[in-house]
């Protein structure tokens, strides 16, 4: 019979497991221009990959989507 320590252990890993398959994987190529307001978005930015905003607007949309939530 497992003790709680293997039991516990092979959750962890089932659960790192299904974390990782479920990763957003950023594949997509990046924008040069933010699509909001036309800014350049930096090279570093852009080979996240799938990047279609400028740090600017994508600090406003998170703040949006924060606030959406409840957050602080």
């Amino acid at each position: 019979m497992a003790d709680y320590a293997d039991v516990a252990s092979t959750l962890s890993e089932q659960d790192l497991d299904i974390a990782l398959a479920n990763i957003k994987h950023f594949d997509q190529p990046s924008f040069h221009e933010c699509e909001d307001c036309g800014a350049e978005i930096p090279e570093q930015r852009r080979k996240l990959g799938g990047v279609t905003l400028c740090i600017a607007c994508q600090s406003v949309l998170e703040a949006k989507q924060k606030h959406l939530r409840g957050g602080l």
